[in-house]
């Protein structure tokens, strides 16, 4: 297997490369089980660095202190005026990792929680994922994978301080006691803040054990504590990416080929430049970059600029075609990547079978922020401002354009304004991009996507087509189940591919499918990766926002077509599966699964296992004569191991609930001579706060460790809508967004 530091460091590039030509990218959600075996060769030392102060310690920049700073660690910084600094390692885009890693720390520490403070971590291997190996964010993995070093971190400091105290007074250790911040003696009643220890603890060794507490002493993990971001965020001091600014700072747009793997033949920047304000038009490996000293100058500036572009092989690309070509793909089985029992006999000796296809689009990220980059490059170093999920592999990536070595290119992470993945390019295509802009630019530059370049700028969610058959037997239980799955890979050609590909299967393109908790004795899962011109990679909850729609909307027609009613036919075959029974069984009491509902109304059930988390939904629709769908209910619930702070993971399903309607109702990228047809969001819509439905969210209690929260609320959202369509229509969906025009018109109703 290639080493860490030779999978980061990419071919030279070439002036001539073109934007198919970037490695198509995908998922940080293969299987962790399977990647933690082949993570170990690059992760085993890293955990050194995080233990050990002089490897990790270092100053921040920024905090203002005239006293000591005591870092016994690479997460913790405390001042002399009482503050904890927690140096977040992971990136905050709404998801409140920014309050749920101070959580872990200081359930440990026991800092007086108004005087913690957060930061973002610089690029450091002391920061890197604890599984992956690397410095990033996704995959719902932050919680998890921070669960014990976190704690660890904290009960480090806190042994050292309070050693410092026993030291200072002359007593023992075990008679003194902590609390918000405060070590106290009780027999001689003297007190020392943790800022006024500072000094003393940092003469001092950390200690070789660190003892977690039990968890039944646990005083913040579990509690709703308010979010660390919130104020900043309502009084606008929060920092995103567009609201950073430098010295003699330059902005600039970029065109790019209106077809991917274009190329520039020639431009005319003749009227360009005559928009006052713009400096240069050059180009670039990704198109053309406008350099003006302000955006809205480059804005009509590249509106100006004439492009002579070479279309390339993509030119004729048709997802109208592809749908025909993917359907016809899925007639034949591809390579196995699951196979149980017999399916094919299971088949041949069912009283009955079923086929049916899905569909789903290609689906652009459409972060409420979009992509911006800010380089300051010079001769001998590269500071680079941005929202990024990517930080080591951006560092690499951005130094391989520079020509400098990683050491030299610090980046500062700052908000995003939402990621979904997007901001996890195994390309750095939006970081790489602005360090072209910065060497033509020659000062400080930010390049920003609009609206329009971030839907038509590809790096999508594959488009996905699934064919499914059944068989069941004369009681009408289902003894065969097979799934063909037809889409692009989004690790083929990145970095993870030999984590993420084996024996020809992307994992991601097969997760929540090949693993299917459902007891049918008879099973095959295969998959065709076609190669298409089209830059794809992950997109919340990857893989299984294509299989959850599929698998879940297929299983409920099986439930009808044997008889069953789909919860308890769920039931039945979740006997062997005690935590997602518990889901299903929670949602479909708090749903009141089989009570009546009003007139036009149709309650749908799903189920979902993703990131190691449970998750059932049940959904409450009706349908107007126009086909408008009307979502009225969803109530969620949820097994994702012991809750750090509940108040965030509803925020989570619910953001995740929004996110999945949105897809189902709203969304789609489609293609037309190589060309995006959608441009903003007149045409992208996204659901909006009139058309949101009541959400109900209800958390499992569990003692287990924490389990993913970011994404394993989308994937049931879809079939959980289809399923109430066909119990309030009769009319079955299969395919995404819903059409007004598939539903319209007369139909059966049903109770």
């Amino acid at each position: 297997m290639k080493s860490l530091n030779e999978l980061l460091n990419p071919p030279a590039e070439s002036a001539s490369r073109s934007s198919s030509s970037l490695p198509r990218t995908n998922s940080l959600v293969m299987p962790r089980r399977e990647f933690l075996k082949t993570s170990a060769a690059i992760g085993g030392g890293l955990w050194i660095a995080a233990y050990v102060p002089e490897l990790a310690a270092r100053p921040l920049e920024n905090m203002a202190t005239s006293g000591t700073v005591f870092a016994p660690n690479a997460f913790i910084r405390i001042a002399s005026d009482d503050s904890a600094t927690i140096i977040a390692n992971h990136s905050e885009m709404g998801q409140g990792v920014y309050t749920s890693l101070p959580m872990l720390l200081n359930e440990e520490l026991e800092a007086d929680w108004s005087k913690i403070r957060v930061e973002a971590a610089p690029v450091d291997p002391a920061y890197n994922h604890t599984v992956f190996g690397i410095q990033l964010t996704g995959g719902s993995t932050t919680t998890p994978s921070e669960w014990e070093r976190f704690r660890k971190m904290g009960a480090m400091a806190r042994v050292m301080l309070i050693d410092a105290a026993a030291q200072k007074w002359g007593v023992l250790v075990a008679d003194c006691h902590v609390e918000k911040g405060v070590v106290s003696h009780a027999a001689s009643g003297k007190k020392a803040t943790y800022g006024s220890l500072a000094d003393a603890a940092s003469q001092l060794k950390p200690p070789g054990e660190i003892p977690l507490k039990d968890p039944k002493q646990f005083t913040v993990i579990g509690k709703p504590v308010r979010r660390l971001d919130t104020p900043s965020k309502v009084n606008g001091s929060a920092q995103f990416g567009l609201d950073v600014r430098r010295p003699g700072m330059l902005f600039a747009l970029v065109a790019r080929p209106p077809v991917f793997g274009g190329k520039v033949v020639s431009f005319d920047a003749a009227e360009t430049l005559k928009i006052r304000g713009v400096k240069t038009v050059e180009q670039i490996p990704s198109g053309v970059a406008i350099v003006a000293d302000r955006f809205w100058s480059a804005k009509l500036g590249r509106e100006k600029l004439k492009i002579t572009w070479d279309d390339g092989e993509n030119a004729k690309l048709s997802t109208s075609q592809m749908l025909a070509d993917f359907s016809q793909l899925s007639a034949s089985p591809g390579t196995i990547a699951k196979k149980t029992g017999d399916p094919g006999a299971a088949l041949a000796g069912a009283a009955k079978t079923i086929t049916a296809e899905y569909d789903v689009p290609y689906l652009a990220h459409a972060m409420m922020e979009p992509l911006n980059c800010v380089v300051d490059l010079r001769s001998d170093s590269c500071e680079i401002w941005t929202g990024t999920q990517f930080q080591t592999v951006d560092r690499a990536n951005a130094a391989h354009v520079a020509g400098l070595p990683p050491e030299k290119v610090k980046i500062n992470t700052t908000l995003l304004g939402g990621g979904f993945g997007r901001r996890a390019n195994p390309a750095s295509d939006f970081v790489v991009e602005a360090v072209h802009v910065a060497k033509v630019a020659k000062a400080p530059v930010k390049v920003v996507w609009t609206r329009e370049d971030d839907l038509a700028g590809g790096w999508y969610r594959p488009m996905w087509h699934d064919r499914f058959v059944a068989g069941l037997d004369s009681a009408g239980n289902p003894i065969a189940w097979t799934h063909t799955i037809v889409g692009q890979s989004i690790f083929r050609g990145t970095l993870f591919e030999s984590f993420g590909i084996k024996d020809g299967v992307d994992s991601a393109s097969v997760e929540g499918a090949a693993d299917l908790l459902y007891g049918i004795p008879n099973l095959q899962v295969d998959l065709h990766s076609p190669k298409i011109g089209v830059p794809v990679q992950w997109w919340r909850s990857v893989g299984h926002s294509h299989t959850g729609f599929s698998v879940e909307s297929f299983f409920d027609e099986v439930a009808h077509a044997g008889g069953k009613d789909p919860y308890e036919l769920r039931r039945a075959l979740l006997a062997g599966q005690p935590r997602m029974s518990a889901v299903l069984n929670l949602v479909a009491e708090k749903a009141g699964w089989g009570k009546p509902l009003p007139p036009g109304r149709g309650r749908g059930i799903a189920t979902h296992f993703s990131f190691d988390s449970y998750v059932a939904q049940v959904i409450e629709a009706s349908v107007e004569k126009d086909g408008t769908v009307r979502v009225h209910r969803v109530v969620c619930a949820v097994d994702c191991g012991r809750t750090v702070n509940p108040d965030i993971v509803k925020a989570q399903m619910e953001g995740g609930i929004i996110f999945g309607l949105t897809a189902a109702l709203k969304t789609e990228i489609t293609l037309e001579n190589g060309r995006v047809q959608q441009h903003n969001f007149y045409d992208y819509p996204m659901l909006r706060m009139f058309e949101s439905p009541e959400i109900e969210v209800h958390i499992v209690p569990s003692e287990l460790s924490p389990t993913g929260v970011g994404e394993p609320s989308v994937p049931p959202v879809a079939p959980a809508l289809a399923n109430a369509i066909f119990a309030a229509t009769g009319k079955r969906v299969r395919r995404l967004p819903i059409r007004a025009s598939d539903l319209a018109g007369e139909r059966e109703v049903k109770s």
